[in-house]
């Protein structure tokens, strides 16, 4: 039986060597994956900025699609669904790099975790994170998450039991908006059906929100409404924290010397999310293939930290130094990910 044929994104961390002896490998950098590159491919590892689509598989033998991130819209997946292609990806991986990041750059901007109200927008991997954290400090959250509105409802949904077993509400988006300090954004991008979270935050939104408050976007640039935030924050009713960007790796220079804190993409690039990202994409090259690449030494699952407190985060990290790095060179966004020094996750344990 021959190897499996799979071709890696080269920027992929911890994975190089993983597979080799198991598979026949090819390291590819982003730009490098096209049709023609990927055409002798059984699989496929990558990350957000190659698009699995018609265009790169149509004419490949690829029957597996694994991306080591959280997001998958840069795969068309009803396109892979028709052609009989898998795909994978690292559901959480980042989630407390992610929440770790939200909190420092809260928490620098003045946020109040004993007084202030934090809306979580998205209660997913990350969402869940950030509002258990906020919880431990002390902070009243609100939480919304537009596919699950009906089912937090159903007084008989666990998830309806878990809020209030965690002492946290669930409250409308026009509510979280109007009544938060801050409003932090973990939901997915769709641009389809009735949860579609694209410009989800637009002029009417930000309207609502309250003189001062800060709104955080780690999730997808496209989200909010960036010319529409531009306006927002040029006439300073509002705060706020981007990690993520609509046009990235292109950024709106102007929206760029508006925020408080800004930074290329980098909210989940902990030395532990990145691991678990690379073990959960080998695990699903192992499962689906039937081999045993190494997972060994990658970080295993998210085990919340004993205790918590502000200074723990703080000194955890510090978001001014990427907001500094991005702000004296916007050109170098994909640069400054591509080189990130992955740091150490807030009092983080593996498994």
């Amino acid at each position: 039986m021959r190897k499996p044929i799979i071709k890696i994104e080269s920027n992929i961390p911890y994975i190089k060597g993983r597979l080799e002896g198991k598979a026949e490998v090819e390291y590819l950098s982003p730009e490098d994956f096209t049709a023609e590159a990927v055409r002798d491919a059984d699989a496929i590892v990558v990350r957000t900025r190659t698009h699995c689509n018609s265009k790169l598989l149509d004419s490949s033998n690829v029957k597996l699609v694994v991306t080591a991130t959280i997001g998958t819209d840069h795969i068309d997946i009803p396109y892979c669904e028709n052609r009989g292609i898998k795909v994978c990806n690292a559901p959480g991986c980042n989630a407390p790099g992610v929440a770790q990041y939200v909190w420092s750059a809260l928490l620098r901007l003045g946020f109040r975790p004993g007084i202030d109200k934090l809306g979580v927008v998205g209660y997913g991997n990350v969402g869940t994170i950030v509002a258990d954290w906020g919880k431990r400090l002390g902070t009243e959250v609100l939480v919304n998450d537009p596919p699950k509105t009906r089912l937090l409802r159903d007084t008989d949904s666990p998830l309806t039991a878990e809020l209030k077993n965690k002492g946290m509400k669930e409250a409308s988006l026009e509510d979280i908006l109007r009544e938060c300090d801050a409003v932090t954004l973990h939901t997915p991008l769709t641009e389809e059906g009735e949860d579609a979270t694209f410009h989800l935050i637009g002029e009417h939104e930000l309207s609502m929100m309250k003189s001062g408050a800060i709104l955080v976007n780690a999730a997808r640039g496209p989200v909010v409404d960036s010319q529409a935030l531009k306006k927002a924050l040029d006439v300073g009713r509002l705060r706020g924290v981007l990690d993520t960007w609509e046009g990235e790796p292109q950024l709106d220079k102007k929206l760029l010397s508006l925020t408080s804190i800004a930074t290329p993409h980098i909210a989940g690039y902990s030395r532990q999310g990145k691991e678990r990202a690379t073990r959960m994409s080998i695990e699903a090259i192992n499962e689906f293939f039937g081999i045993k690449g190494d997972t060994s030494g990658l970080t295993g699952i998210y085990l919340p930290p004993a205790t918590l407190s502000e200074e723990d985060i703080k000194a955890s990290y510090d978001p001014y130094i990427d907001d500094c790095n991005l702000r004296n060179n916007p050109g170098a966004f994909e640069q400054l990910r591509k080189d990130y020094h992955y740091r150490e996750e807030t009092g983080e344990k593996s498994n």
